[in-house]
């Protein structure tokens, strides 16, 4: 079955590296070189292909860019390779081609299989593909809240079903208890508005506006403000179109209609064009008939009551009245309406607040409760993966050489200040998080009859790197991930423990891919493969390239790391003797 391995990377143009092959092992690669000069080559570059930060400072003085290529041989089913295959990239061979450009402007662009991708799709792969533990990491584990999600992670489901369930419980809490806290504190305001809607909605409804209504009476307004002008147009106009009954001499329009149809009825017979006329005639005398008609009613029926009008002026002010205080939906009645519809919602909304309280105080109260049953139970899974990682641990730590060392937990519990800030948990109220009730910290006793203390305080530089190591060693057995990068996590130590730190870095080799970067001799003489960083200067221009050692090559630079010397006898024969040390552990390289 083909292993998930970090095969190469090509750097090109970053800081003082002008072009380099860095060429890794499937076991056990091993970076050595001057101070600092491999750590910027790996770590740096392997932090870019994994979506690091792209700073424009990285690129090598006179250059355009800096590019970083990386191939990965990817096992089938791969979840790396299941997500890059959804972001569009191809597979060569099964391996997958990954590359990153910061130009000098500090612009940066990533491909995955050819395929042109945002730069946090390589940092979505680089969970599944690689973990990098450097001495910012040994920093990071000295923090309690990173002491829990590492033993959160090496518990798995276990722990992380029983949180998931807490934490959807404590969301909910939290939300319940916000609203609380909203509708009870600001009590007085809702009650103002209420208040304030009681009014306006008594106000409207003491008018008892009508949709429409105000158009309607200033059509009416207008029409009994003008009753006596309409009804003397409606009378000149009668009399033009009927005649005047008091005056028989007089001509009007129907008469003269009249008289001329009559005239072209007389000969419509003898041409059919005149027919035609006639016709229109006729239709004209008989609208004239109408309209008369109507005229004569209309003068009639015209109210000219001006205590009608007084009576529409004042509706027509009550309406206005509101429509100036209500009328935020429109100029009009009906905006008013609108508002009064709104505003009986909202006022029934705020009357419901009490009730809605009491609801909220309920369900709190019984999230609460549900909460401290949730806290009890992921605190017990803690305490029982605690246990089996505390083990694990330690039986790794007495192989590096610290035999006698021994690692713990401390799961413990701050009481709360008051009922209502914390959730009863074993009798007691104690303060709640997200991640449940529990402060939990690593301690360890390095040696028989020390006390147990946190490792920030009772862990030299030597002790907290083998550690950190023996934990990255249990969780390549519980949660693993193809490679594993150390930057000089073998800092502090020297000597024998040395030799066991390469002893088991060799041994997780065996599992997954290693790639350490190290000053060490003893750690790099049980790689498989080891890398020389070294620097040259033309007196103008530093440039880094990497050399894959072998044979002589790999012993004078093992002597080189012992003595400072290369040709030291002493220092080769010890040179010597380490790799022959690694050969007896199992097949290596060199």
């Amino acid at each position: 079955m083909v292993m998930t391995v970090l095969e190469e990377m090509r750097i090109r143009s970053l800081g003082v590296i002008d072009d380099a092959v860095v060429e890794l092992s499937p076991g056990f690669t091993a970076v050595t070189g001057e101070t600092g000069a491999g750590k910027t080559m790996v770590v740096t570059s392997l932090g870019l292909l994994l979506g690091g930060r792209a700073d424009a400072a990285l690129v090598r003085i006179g250059a355009k860019a800096a590019v970083v290529e990386g191939r990965i041989t990817l096992s089938p089913g791969d979840p790396a390779a299941v997500r890059a295959e959804e972001a569009g990239a191809e597979l060569d061979d099964g391996a997958l081609l990954i590359s990153r450009t910061v130009s000098a402007e500090g612009r940066s662009r990533a491909h995955i299989g050819g395929r042109s991708v945002p730069v946090g799709v390589l940092a979505e792969l680089a969970d599944d593909l690689v973990a990098v533990h450097g001495q910012t990491d040994q920093q990071g584990l000295l923090r309690p809240a990173r002491q829990r999600q590492a033993l959160d992670r090496y518990a798995g489901a276990t722990v992380t079903d029983p949180h998931a369930t807490y934490a959807a419980a404590y969301r909910r809490l939290r939300a319940v208890a916000t609203e609380v806290d909203e509708l009870t504190t600001r009590a007085r305001e809702r009650a103002q508005e209420a208040d304030l809607l009681r009014f306006g909605l008594a106000e409207i409804a003491g008018v008892e506006p009508l949709p429409g209504e105000d158009v309607e009476l200033a059509a009416e307004a207008e029409r009994l403000g003008h009753a006596e002008a309409l009804a003397s147009a409606a009378s000149v106009a009668h009399a033009a179109l009927a005649g005047n009954p008091e005056d028989p001499e007089a001509v009007d329009a129907t008469t003269l209609v009249g008289g001329a149809g009559r005239a072209l009825d007389a000969v419509r017979a003898h041409d059919p064009a005149l027919a035609g006329l006639a016709e229109r005639m006729g239709e004209i005398s008989i609208l004239l008939a109408d309209v008369a008609g109507e005229l004569a009613g209309y003068a009639d029926n015209l109210d000219a009551d001006p205590l009608r009008l007084a009576a529409v002026e004042e509706r027509r002010a009550s309406l206005t009245s509101l429509t100036r205080k209500y009328g935020v939906y429109g100029k009009d009645i009906d905006g008013v309406l609108v508002w009064a519809e709104e505003s009986t919602a909202r006022l029934a909304e705020l009357e419901g607040d009490d009730e809605r309280i009491g609801e909220l105080t309920a369900e709190r109260d019984a999230l609460r409760a549900e909460l401290s049953g949730l806290a009890q139970a992921l605190t017990d899974a803690r305490s029982a993966a605690a246990a089996l990682f505390a083990e694990a641990v330690t039986a790794e730590l007495a192989s590096l050489a610290m035999p006698h060392a021994r690692v713990s937990f401390d799961i413990r519990q701050t009481e709360a200040a008051d009922e209502t800030s914390g959730i009863e948990v074993g009798g007691r109220s104690v303060v709640y998080g997200p991640h449940g009730v529990d402060e939990i910290e690593l301690l360890l006793a390095p040696h028989p009859g020390a006390q147990p203390r946190p490792i920030a305080k009772g862990a030299s530089g030597g002790e907290l790197s083998r550690v950190m190591l023996a934990v990255e060693v249990v969780f390549a057995g519980s949660d693993p991930v193809p490679t594993y990068l150390f930057d000089e996590v073998d800092a502090g130590v020297g000597g024998k423990a040395a030799v066991e730190v390469g002893r088991r870095l060799a041994k997780l080799a065996q599992s997954a891919q290693v790639v350490v970067v190290t000053h060490l001799p003893q750690v790099a003489a049980f790689a498989d493969r080891q890398l020389l960083v070294e620097k040259t200067n033309d007196g103008s221009v530093t440039r880094s390239g990497v050399t894959v050692l072998e044979g002589e090559d790999r012993v004078r630079e093992l002597s080189r790391m012992l003595a400072g010397q290369e040709d030291s006898e002493t220092a080769r024969a010890h040179a010597e003797e380490l790799l022959a040390t690694a050969r007896a552990d199992g097949p290596r390289g060199g």
